[in-house]
């Protein structure tokens, strides 16, 4: 069975608090091209549709949080297109309608990546994402670019790593990348570590993910 109703509202409220400089808070902050003036609620029900999967059985853990993905959405490893195209599921914007303002919707090659693989797989409906950094590292060229969280930053995001695997205890991890399986390894969490789809890992990715899935 997945977390309960009321775990996970307590949990979207705990990650939507903190505020640090060079942080984007999706779930309590909103960027200049989000579309509707409570862009940070819809992105806190879109993520409480995401994480209300009825039977999960696999969690990804990503590095921090993209400004093509998660910065919009509310959920890591997914896009303003994937949602617009009904690709995520459970998931709609409550509007039906676009999430920003920019002429195209924001789409971020790893979420597509990530969710064609979990589609093909049999696996969409119940997966659950989030990052060892809950939150957007915006990079030198401001909100739209992306850097490697600080030292400072991922020693934060250990805590609140932690009380999201409290929602889903005894499910197969896969970690993607170094950082969010050092931050398992930290906190003592048994998990397969998985190739980051991003920059030619696709094959790599799709790979360490039917073996993690074959094996549970």
């Amino acid at each position: 069975m997945g977390a309960s109703s009321l775990k996970i509202k307590q949990f979207i409220q705990t990650i939507a608090k903190p505020q640090h400089n060079g942080l984007f808070n999706p779930w309590s902050q909103r960027s200049e091209d989000d579309l509707w003036p409570d862009a940070d609620l819809q992105r806190q029900a879109r993520l409480f549709q995401h994480l209300s999967a009825p039977h999960p059985q696999l969690v990804l853990i990503g590095e921090a949080a993209g400004y093509q993905g998660c910065r919009y959405s509310g959920i890591p490893f997914t896009s303003e297109r994937l949602i617009l195209e009904g690709q995520i599921p459970r998931v709609q914007t409550p509007k039906s309608e676009r999430i920003s303002s920019r002429t195209r919707p924001w789409s971020e090659p790893s979420a597509t990546i990530v969710w064609k693989t979990l589609n093909t797989l049999g696996f969409a409906e119940s997966t659950v994402l989030f990052n060892a950094v809950p939150w957007h590292p915006e990079g030198k060229k401001g909100p739209a670019s992306n850097r490697t969280p600080t030292r400072v930053e991922k020693d934060i995001g250990v805590s609140y790593l932690e009380q999201f695997l409290l929602l889903f205890p005894h499910i197969s991890i896969a970690a993607l990348g170094n950082i969010s399986s050092h931050t398992l390894t930290i906190l003592g969490v048994p998990h397969t570590k998985v190739r980051h789809p991003a920059y030619g890992g696709a094959t790599q990715f799709r790979d360490g993910l039917i073996q993690l899935v074959g094996q549970s």
